[in-house]
């Protein structure tokens, strides 16, 4: 990769990392199901009147927007808003790497190679180390959301790796860039309508009308950090890296994630897991390395292979790898 193109990736890990943080940061003033809806509303709108969409049907759509943006950042932020750690929380996200090769292997038959079931298993035995050595700082449903989380968004990501595979030649020519930011911006549209319910039912009319009537500086810049910085202009530059370099050269920048997470907890908020949440994170994020190739055999990355990690199609082949969340 040119050193233009290694600065962009690094940027986009700092970017995705440091917004575990920012979502924290802003949950706090508003209730999490409708904080979710009104980041997707700031990412819908003026985008989908400007963003063609995608050459995928409908059911394609809506299904990795269900799993990959309501489903995932749905539990997420309802994890933080529990008092899962930010930092922890970027970290135990990077099981959706180990959760994909699993139901990739169940749904689309897709064999993992030896090496990958190896990652499989330590990433399985880090999430059971920080599990049953969190602190008193990690609520355990806090620790299951976030683990419910990083699961509906491997789902996605099978879901989106299925439909790229069914996508006519011509519908890909657009590029990496076109095609991933049409993904992004048409498959948001299910979630606003579906967590303002939700939101209303769980939390009242009341606690709705209030958040919308006294938007807090905190919601306000997280909503548009993690709606412009995170959704567009990260998954924007990420999809056309992937369109230009193999997925085995762009994915392993995603290793960074969790690291800047992780720091910017303890920088802002003065997080520092205890030793066995660090033991538990090391084992996982060596599961992850693992898996995706970083760490030996890199046969099992590729169009073809068991792992099915990805943000849908890149306008070349499907993703082979994908960021932490919280785009």
């Amino acid at each position: 990769m040119p050193r233009r193109h290694v600065a962009l990736a690094v940027l986009v890990t700092i970017i995705w990392g440091a917004n575990f943080v920012v979502i924290d940061e802003g949950v706090g003033d508003i209730p999490p199901t409708l904080f979710v809806a009104f980041r997707f509303v700031v990412v819908l709108i003026p985008a989908i009147f400007l963003v063609p969409r995608p050459a995928l049907p409908w059911r394609d759509v809506v299904t990795i927007g269900a799993f990959m943006s309501l489903g995932q950042f749905g539990l997420l932020y309802t994890g933080l808003a529990l008092g899962m750690p930010a930092g922890l929380a970027s970290l135990v996200l990077q099981a959706q790497v180990v959760a994909t090769v699993i139901i990739a292997a169940l749904v689309l038959h897709e064999r993992p190679s030896r090496t990958q079931v190896i990652g499989v298993g330590i990433g399985l035995l880090g999430l059971v180390v920080v599990g049953v050595g969190r602190s008193a700082a990690t609520p355990a449903l806090g620790l299951l959301l976030v683990i419910a989380a990083a699961l509906s968004w491997a789902i996605g990501n099978v879901a989106a790796r299925r439909a790229a595979a069914h996508t006519p030649p011509t519908a890909s020519r657009s590029g990496g860039l076109a095609a991933g930011l049409s993904l992004t911006v048409w498959s948001a549209t299910v979630v606003p309508l579906p967590l303002f319910a939700l939101s209303i039912a769980i939390d009242g009319p009341d606690a709705v009308m209030h958040a919308l009537t006294h938007p807090t500086v905190p919601a306000v810049l997280s909503t548009l950090y993690t709606a412009w910085l995170a959704s567009l202009v990260g998954y924007g530059i990420w999809n056309t890296l992937l369109a230009h370099h193999p997925a085995a050269a762009v994915v392993p920048f995603t290793m960074l994630v969790p690291v800047v997470g992780l720091t910017t907890a303890w920088l802002v908020q003065g997080e520092v897991p205890n030793a066995w949440e660090s033991v538990g994170g090391a084992l996982l994020l060596l599961g992850v390395a693992v898996t995706t190739g970083v760490m030996g055999p890199r046969r099992g990355l590729g169009p073809r292979a068991g792992l099915g990690v990805g943000v849908g199609p890149s306008g070349r082949e499907p993703a082979g790898g994908a960021p932490p969340p919280a785009r």
